[in-house]
């Protein structure tokens, strides 16, 4: 299993939100672009970088910062929230992006999924609470399983589904291994990466002794000094 270090941006600042509640955010000293240089050089394969701005509005509102962050910083990066056209998630890729994260617009429209998915790397975001897909920044639940989601996203081309239990995120409590690895098996073989509640290394051990997980994104256990990236690595190499 690989680890993707997060950063979530709101307002050009890096954040992370409880439950995804944009009540309740927690904001970091870390430069955007400097963390993502620290991540790269602990070893990192690929960053995961999320607007949170624009998952909410839909307007892609840090996209230049965003960009800004792909062309200085040579890291390999999936981007995702508010990339809602075809253009935006090709500008993303023309600024030098490794994969696109499509959410909200991955739910309600599947020409626009097949699309992009014909023409880019697309990572579909499955955020489920109680395992029913939400969207509009977690904000709005559908009538959608997330099984049902991520099938219908395998189906049409995406590269990956990334699942995060909306209930977990932020918490550091855990995350919900059983769910994960059960979607895991219904899409195999496209990579399911895991998100949300992940706060120790003991976490993501869980995780990756499923044996069917791709990879885990974590944001605030690294930014917060739960574990440092060197030793997540090491640990998952060890498990192999």
């Amino acid at each position: 299993m690989k680890l993707y270090p997060a950063m979530d941006l709101l307002g050009g600042r890096v954040v992370r939100l409880h439950q995804g509640d944009y009540e309740k955010v927690t904001v970091y000293d870390e430069a955007p672009l400097a963390l993502v240089e620290r991540y790269v050089r602990a070893g990192a394969e690929r960053v995961h970088v999320v607007d949170l701005d624009g998952a909410r509005d839909g307007a892609a509102t840090q996209a230049a910062l965003v960009e800004k962050i792909l062309r200085e910083t040579g890291a390999r990066v999936q981007v995702g929230g508010g990339v809602r056209t075809l253009a935006r998630a090709q500008a993303y890729i023309d600024a030098g992006a490794d994969r696109v994260v499509l959410g909200t617009a991955a739910v309600r429209d599947k020409a626009f999924l097949r699309e992009a998915c014909a023409s880019m790397a697309v990572v579909v975001a499955v955020d489920a609470r109680d395992g029913m897909v939400t969207t509009h920044g977690w904000t709005e639940k559908t009538e959608i399983s997330a099984v049902d989601l991520a099938r219908e996203a395998a189906s049409l081309g995406a590269i990956a589904a990334l699942y995060t239990d909306v209930a977990r995120d932020g918490t550091g409590s855990g995350p919900n291994v059983p769910a994960t690895a059960a979607l895991a098996r219904s899409v195999a073989p496209m990579e399911v990466i895991a998100s949300g509640g992940v706060g120790s290394l003991a976490h993501l051990e869980a995780l990756a002794r499923e044996g069917v997980i791709g990879a885990c994104v974590v944001g605030r256990a690294l930014l917060e000094g739960a574990f440092r990236c060197e030793d997540a690595f090491a640990l998952l190499r060890r498990i192999g």
